[in-house]
């Protein structure tokens, strides 16, 4: 899923604000434009998101086992007696929570379980909606936002989020056996061949890997501006919040364009200073809010059919 960067210490102890804090540093600066309460409660999303991740990675004793058994409760509506449901589950009542957008996303924590080696855009879209257009959904629900026109703006700005982790996280995920990539895009190319293209400064694939990325940085501002057309569907301060979180996110993709793609060199982050900087770009974004709110554009999800909220 790559939510975030790992750590050598579970998050399954940790506070939902600790453990935003320590793995989700772009989301984390964008939370305090959110204010305390709703603050509070995106870092509960986001810290259950997380223990979820973890559990599909091994990072967590036994998290395959308990992943399956949360799933089948929640597919059975049963929720479990484990620790991570009991936690989450009264709040995931509360902001009405759709359980189908949370098998959704847990399906696609446990693709990751196997060889990944996507063939095309159409499997990259499902998954990107799977492990973050639910996160997308789920968080229209925690920052109070009811209209329903908003939902499709927030399973793209997941998917734009999810296409430029991907982007920056190349390398590790490569050491993981993953390559997300379609190989309609890059051939055939396989995880240990991009290690090896990486160690050898093997010229050739080392470019044809730096165009697989920047076609995916290229699909990402497609649907980073359909999630933007969507903030004016949020509460003001969560507009505010989101904005930045996407201005964020989404200069580690630019950052990555503009030094030339060095995927090789490993993951790009962004300083302090550049994120003061996004967040004055974010800002904008308030200027468009009276305008009239943009139909959402359907063929971005024509991929998605069957999926939760896609219509």
């Amino acid at each position: 899923m790559n939510i975030s960067q790992k750590n050598m210490h579970s998050n399954e102890e940790l506070p939902p604000e600790m453990s935003l804090a320590r793995n989700g540093k772009s989301f984390n600066w964008a939370k305090h434009f959110l204010g305390n309460e709703m603050g509070k409660n995106a870092a509960k999303l986001y810290s259950f998101c997380r223990l979820l991740d973890d559990m599909a990675d091994g990072d967590i004793p036994n998290g395959n086992t308990r992943l399956l058994a949360i799933r089948d409760g929640l597919k059975n509506h049963q929720p479990t007696t484990d620790r991570a449901v009991t936690d989450f589950y009264p709040f995931m009542q509360e902001k009405n929570i759709d359980s189908d957008v949370v098998l959704a996303l847990i399906d696609g924590l446990l693709q990751d379980q196997n060889v990944v080696a996507l063939e095309n855009e159409d499997e990259l879209l499902r998954y990107s909606y799977r492990v973050a257009g639910t996160v997308g959904l789920m968080m229209c629900k925690v920052l109070n936002c009811h209209n329903p026109a908003a939902l499709a703006h927030a399973i793209d700005l997941g998917i734009a989020m999810q296409l430029t982790n991907i982007a920056r996280d190349v390398l590790e995920d490569a050491m993981m056996g993953r390559r997300y990539l379609p190989a309609s895009w890059v051939g055939n190319i396989t995880a240990d061949e991009i290690l090896a293209a990486m160690r050898s400064a093997d010229t050739a694939r080392i470019k044809l890997v730096a165009a697989g990325i920047n076609r995916l940085l290229a699909l990402a501002e497609i649907y980073y501006e359909s999630g933007l057309h969507g903030l004016a569907y949020l509460p003001v301060r969560a507009h505010i919040s989101i904005a930045v979180a996407r201005q964020v996110y989404r200069q580690i993709g630019v950052q990555l364009k503009n030094r030339g793609t060095p995927w090789q060199r490993g993951r790009q982050h962004t300083n302090i200073l550049t994120k003061i900087i996004c967040t004055s770009q974010a800002m904008q974004s308030l200027l468009s809010r009276p305008a009239k709110r943009q139909v959402h554009n359907k063929a971005l999800h024509h991929t998605l059919a069957g999926l939760p909220y896609v219509t």
